[in-house]
């Protein structure tokens, strides 16, 4: 039997009293709630038609007995204004309507009586099981917070059998709160069963929230289903369901329109001719992979981990780049002809590295530093790239040597030369690195794509199918899990099989456990936008901005590969907000739009310079500086990866279409009129501008909406663009009269 604290026995013996005084009881969405208060405590009790319970605690004051002075109800809600010992406090309900997934609502503040420290706070959520038991609920946590990524907790009841629930903190309101106190939102909901729920950081710097103001406590979202998941593809379809219907009713911080242009050409420009992105070995110039680490040897990864963006420009823009060549001429100097493979590290320089990490070893392979290489070879070659084409196929049958010699299941580390194993797991008995499968099965779709060998479709179907079973444990690093997701995609799309849709959706689910939703608008946090912001890999304490980039490219892929197929309309929803809160605050990994002073002054790999339009590697919790890891040359492709995805080149004109969504039948350049369909959800919006790119006046638009009768009206901006907000899932037709340039 767990052991429970003297808090939780105290709250379940009252929450279960044959006639507990109600303050408030109401029928909604099928569910039945009351409103109880009970000495130092007030709870709402949810409770589902068979009869379970679970119960939230909305007010709290140790060792008081609290006193409602007034119960309204305002606009659908019901508020509570309670008196207590520590000040006034006040609870507001917002309980679900009639939708499909019913979402709850409770937000309590608090105006303290005296200055307050907080030492200890109890979690917030007792599952209390069917009425009349005084046995605790038993139930399984699926997920919870981690670090300070969404406040979240998903868990089943398994008995009584009730159902499930996924609650999430709006960590953004307790800003105020983290900002007084000088804690961190991080770890703040999870706990062990049957103790769940979200507590207030504790106040340990003896910093406390000032009298007479108004602090938010708690504001907690909160999504019911009746299901208790029968296995691992209806758990990851309920999590996708329950996160887009509590997202629907989430707070969420208004975007604004950046103009990627321009800072393209500022990373551009300063990649080219900042000294400290560049190393020469033997005659070829490489990319470093940190900005002034010229320590480590090139890495075949870094060079084309720029690359590829780079690829998506040029075809953008139809421009020349002259370092595209500089980077292609150094790859084959990555070629073990006795081993027939691509290495990590350049042969003339990897027995000189200093071996500060264990990985940093002449031979020593990271798992998915062998395939992640191979994929982008892969693509090169499939865009008719010779030299790609055949470091690809001529590395080929080593990966699938590797891949046969694991089972598909990849170590961490390992010894390129005999295989023998020199980091297995991640943590004790996490496993090794999850997702490579997938990355792999995406490598072997490539290489049937471009031979038509069946051997490499049957190759990654057996390896796509070790990503089953591992539930919300698959997440190794982020792009490598978004890659997975495509080709399981690609795969259930080549086959008909249902398994790999599914599977597909698991990794996406996977993803979306690693974002914040929620802002850190507190320390440091003020100076940048970090909603849905996403984590490089499982237990990270920073986000990146390569591997989000990856993502973002990633998630445009299967977007793509989607369209037309049954998809699962959350996930469609949940994508599409993910990109469009991306391409709002990614010009923040950039210093020069960051304060000198939340910057590290202590950096691990190479140097940070503040001037310099190369992104930094690490953003952190508001109370930490970022960019202590270093400016990471290889997240190069940040803007890259953005404009073609984002603007349209109109012909002849002297505008250029942007949205902030991912679109269907948008391309890098059109002719009159312009169509295309928006991605996402019609009940959240995107953005849609019309940039002016020259100095003539821009030609009057008529911008309609299928299904709209009526013209779309936008707005002008100071920049002289046009803006408009339209709603999601809209086939968008877009005509202009001829103006003069």
């Amino acid at each position: 039997m767990k052991a429970t604290s003297a808090w939780l026995l105290n709250a379940n013996a009252h929450l279960n009293d044959p006639a507990p005084p109600i303050v408030f009881e109401k029928q909604a969405a099928g569910y039945s709630f009351k409103v109880h208060i009970f000495y130092d405590s007030c709870w709402l009790v949810a409770a589902w038609s068979k009869g379970s319970r679970i119960a939230f605690r909305m007010a709290y004051s140790p060792n008081d007995r609290l006193e409602l002075k007034k119960l309204s109800e305002k606009d659908g809600k019901i508020i509570l204004k309670i008196s207590s010992l520590i000040g006034e406090q006040e609870c507001v309900v917002d309980l679900p309507d009639a939708e499909a997934i019913p979402v709850l609502r409770l937000t309590t503040t608090l105006k303290p009586t005296a200055p307050l420290l907080f030492p200890y706070w109890p979690r917030d959520i007792v599952v209390l099981g069917a009425a009349g038991s005084e046995l605790l609920a038993e139930g399984e946590i699926k997920v919870k917070q981690v670090g300070t990524r969404s406040g979240q907790l998903y868990f089943s009841l398994t008995r009584p059998k009730a159902g499930s629930v996924l609650y999430l903190q709006n960590l953004t309101a307790l800003a105020d709160y983290n900002q007084a106190t000088e804690t961190s939102a991080g770890e703040t909901v999870g706990g062990e069963w049957p103790e769940i729920g979200f507590a207030l950081p504790p106040t340990i710097k003896n910093k406390p929230l000032e009298a007479g103001k108004s602090y938010v406590l708690s504001d907690a979202l909160i999504a019911f289903s009746e299901e208790v998941p029968a296995d691992e593809p209806a758990m990851v379809r309920q999590y996708l369901d329950l996160t887009a219907a509590i997202y629907l009713a989430l707070p969420k911080p208004e975007t604004s329109y950046k103009h990627w242009p321009d800072i393209l050409q500022k990373g551009l420009t300063d990649l080219q001719t900042s000294p400290g992105c560049w190393s020469q070995v033997d005659g070829n110039h490489y990319l470093n992979a940190y900005l002034s680490d010229y320590k480590t040897p090139p890495e075949i990864m870094v060079q084309l981990a720029v690359l590829l963006p780079l690829l998506d420009y040029v075809e953008w823009t139809d421009a020349e780049l002259e370092m595209m060549k500089t980077i292609k001429d150094g790859l084959t100097a990555f070629y073990d002809a006795d081993l027939g493979t691509i290495m990590r590290w350049h042969p003339k320089m990897a027995d000189k590295m200093e071996a500060v990490e264990e990985q940093m070893q002449p031979m020593v392979m990271d798992s998915w530093y062998l395939n992640h290489p191979l994929l982008n070879l892969s693509r090169l070659a499939l865009k008719g790239d010779k030299v790609a084409k055949k470091l690809f196929l001529d590395s080929l049958e080593f990966a699938i040597k590797v891949a046969h010699h694991f089972d598909y299941t990849w170590p961490v580390f390992y010894k390129m030369d005999t295989l023998e194993v020199v980091k297995a797991e991640t943590q004790p008995g996490k496993g090794g690195e999850k997702d490579v499968p997938g990355l792999f099965s995406h490598i072997m779709l490539q290489a049937w794509e471009l031979t038509g060998e069946k051997r490499y479709l049957a190759e990654a179907e057996k390896s796509a199918l070790r990503l089953q079973g591992l539930g919300f444990e698959l997440f190794y690093q982020a792009n490598n899990t978004a890659f997975s997701a495509g080709a399981m995609l690609r795969l259930y799309k080549v086959t008909g099989r249902e398994v790999y849709k599914e599977i597909s959706y698991l990794c996406i689910a996977n993803i979306l456990q690693n974002t914040s939703l929620w802002d850190c608008n507190y320390g440091y946090g003020k100076n940048f936008p970090s909603f849905f912001r996403l984590f490089p890999l499982n237990d990270a304490p920073y986000t990146a901005a390569y591997e989000e980039e990856e993502v973002f490219c990633a998630l445009h892929d299967y977007l793509r590969h989607a369209e037309g197929e049954d998809m699962l309309p959350s996930l469609r929803l949940l994508l599409a907000e993910y990109i469009r809160y991306l391409v709002d605050r990614a010009v923040y990994y950039y210093p020069p739009m960051l304060p000198k002073e939340m910057l590290s002054e202590e950096v691990k790999t190479g140097e940070v310079d503040a001037s310099l339009w190369i992104a930094l590697e690490d953003m952190h919790d508001g109370w930490e500086r970022s960019g202590e890891v270093g400016q990471e040359v290889y997240g190069a492709g940040n803007a890259f990866g953005i404009l073609p995805r984002h603007y349209m080149q109109v012909d002849g004109q002297p505008f250029m279409i942007y949205t902030d969504y991912p679109t269907y039948g948008f391309s890098a350049k059109k002719q009159r009129p312009a169509n295309f369909r928006l991605a996402g959800d019609g009940r959240l919006n995107s953005r849609l501008m019309i940039v002016k790119t020259g100095k003539g006046k821009l030609p009057e638009f008529d911008i309609r909406l299928k299904g709209h009768r009526e013209a779309w009206k936008g707005t002008k901006t100071k920049d002289g663009h046009f803006e408009f907000i339209l709603p999601g899932d809209s086939e968008v037709h877009i005509d202009w009269k001829d103006g003069k340039k």
